[in-house]
């Protein structure tokens, strides 16, 4: 089961990068509204997401069960733990924001929203910030789990480009609010 989250994990990273950088450019105003390529990538991905999160939540309940039997939750010493399960649950939460927030329409080629206010703003950067958490802290179990071993400078240069697509999401998230109120 493990593998197969992982294989979820990079297939999500690899949908989740697409959509990124899509829709920066889409909320930039740089690439039109309703583009069809990203709204069936935007559904596939939420549903990879959807099944990465059911088997999190079973292999989370097996590993407490595991410290239940055993008497020791070692909670302090397993703290990168519940860092990944507890980001994992923001992601969700703010994932779900993220999808009442953009499900907007589109008027010829311009994408808008409903409402794109200060409250939506706060929630979108902090999605971003979630999900840079909670990739971040992933990224080295996901590698062992595909069997990659020690792979520090790799992991490092994934965490340098994830900041950097992630920092520009958070840029367009701004752009598109101060286009929204102007």
């Amino acid at each position: 089961m493990r593998k197969l989250n992982a294989i979820l994990g990079i297939a999500m990273i690899v949908l989740f990068l697409a959509h990124m950088i899509m829709g920066g450019l889409q909320l930039a105003g740089i690439m039109p509204g309703g583009n069809t390529l990203m709204k069936i990538g935007a559904v596939l991905l939420f549903v990879l997401t959807v099944v990465h999160t059911v088997i999190g939540v079973i292999l989370t309940a097996a590993t407490l069960k595991a410290q239940s039997k055993s008497g020791a939750g070692y909670f302090r010493e397993n703290r990168l733990f519940w860092i990944r399960r507890i980001s994992g649950f923001a992601v969700m939460l703010f994932l779900v924001s993220h999808v009442i927030i953009f499900s907007g329409r589109t008027n010829g080629e311009v994408f808008r929203l409903n409402l794109f206010d200060i409250p939506q703003l706060i929630s979108s950067l902090l999605f971003v910030v979630s999900l840079l958490v909670h990739i971040v802290t992933n990224i080295r179990p996901l590698m062992l789990a595909l069997g990659a071993g020690k792979a520090k400078d790799f992991l490092g240069d994934c965490a340098f480009v994830l900041s950097v697509l992630l920092l520009a999401a958070g840029a367009a998230f701004v752009i598109y609010y101060f286009r929204w109120i102007m």
